[in-house]
């Protein structure tokens, strides 16, 4: 044993350094991104960093304790109306609002998530569908609330007396955030609780006999996503500076239950992946799409919706078929396999 442990400590030590190094050499490339990047890049980078927190709390709620959701954009919409209230009525701060719209989500996520203690499976998909619906209601027809269809605007906010009222200001805000919620669910994943959740996904009654509290946990598992998803729509009211039923309907929660898939269930790399690809890969299919029309002298924007819809569709089936672990997995053999040859030479 003890022989064991003197051979693999220095092994995994430049393991470590290496990851250290490369972590600090992309978080200092986004610190300086609004400086050398174009506009657009940033705008989708901002989007990016909004979608990654949502799709941290969908993981921990469905990759990571099996509980199967498809209301997570209605919490997205429960945290951007409470942001935008908050700030409209009471003029508060964006650093409580953010806070207390991530509470505000929680709450609502517990009393949807109540079902989940007797149902499971498709049937839990069914209730969190319902959440969905329910709350889309809401947003649309208390107009004395939510002012239905029209929205709410919402000015810009400020940090230290400096309005984020640029995407470039606004960029550093969603970076900071998503870090803070990239390095939360690493730490949550490693700790007692997310131990239960996946002794919860694997098998509960298993999990209930060896003493974990399962209704306990599924409770804070939906708590903890909701939070996710409602300091997500904080962000994203502050990043559009106005908020409509539009932005959180049906198709925006089946984004995220792409994401999740697509980057590997279970993975919080997978969960960042995953909302990379879902932003950039409609964006990326319609330039070629577009592209394609002009080498061939052909009108593709009348198409261009369907046809791009089309196309990310088969792209998404193909990827469940050949890839069904997500881009996760394949980053791991890639990664595996770039270690045996380092170790070959």
């Amino acid at each position: 044993m003890a022989h064991s442990t003197a051979t693999t400590a220095p092994a995994s030590r430049p393991s470590a350094s290496r990851g250290l190094y490369w972590n600090a050499t992309f978080l200092a490339l986004l610190l300086v991104l609004p400086f050398i990047a174009p506009r657009y890049w940033i705008y989708f980078a901002c989007i990016f960093g909004i979608n990654v927190i949502a799709t941290h709390g969908l993981n921990i709620m469905m990759g990571y304790t099996g509980l199967l959701s498809l209301g997570h954009a209605a919490f997205l919409g429960v945290g951007a109306y409470t942001t935008a209230l908050l700030q409209i009525h009471l003029g508060l701060p964006v650093y409580i609002t953010l806070p207390l719209a991530g509470l505000a989500a929680a709450v609502i996520g517990i009393g949807f998530g109540l079902p989940s203690l007797r149902i499971r499976g498709l049937y839990l998909v069914i209730a969190t569908l319902a959440a969905q619906f329910i709350l889309q209601f809401v947003f649309i027809h208390w107009e004395s609330v939510t002012n239905g269809d029209v929205g709410l605007t919402v000015t810009p906010p400020e940090v230290f007396g400096i309005a984020l009222n640029t995407e470039e200001r606004m960029f550093y805000l969603i970076l900071f955030v998503a870090v803070l919620s990239t390095l939360f669910a690493v730490n949550v994943i490693k700790s007692r609780v997310g131990r239960a959740f996946i002794a919860i996904r694997e098998r509960d009654l298993t999990a209930e006999v060896l003493g974990v509290e399962i209704v306990w946990y599924k409770l804070v598992s939906f708590a903890l996503g909701s939070f996710y998803a409602g300091v997500a729509g904080g962000l994203l009211v502050y990043f559009n500076h106005t908020v409509n039923p539009e932005q959180f309907g049906l198709m925006q929660s089946v984004f995220f239950l792409s994401a999740v898939i697509i980057g590997g269930m279970g993975s919080t790399l997978g969960a960042i992946l995953g909302a990379l690809f879902m932003t950039l890969m409609p964006e990326a299919l319609s330039q070629s799409v577009l592209g394609v029309g002009d080498l061939l002298a052909i009108d593709t924007a009348s198409f261009l919706v369907p046809l791009r819809e089309t196309i990310f569709g088969f792209l998404m089936v193909a990827f469940l078929i050949f890839e069904p672990r997500g881009i996760a997995h394949i980053w791991a053999r890639i990664r595996q396999k770039y270690l045996q040859r380092n170790a070959a030479q």
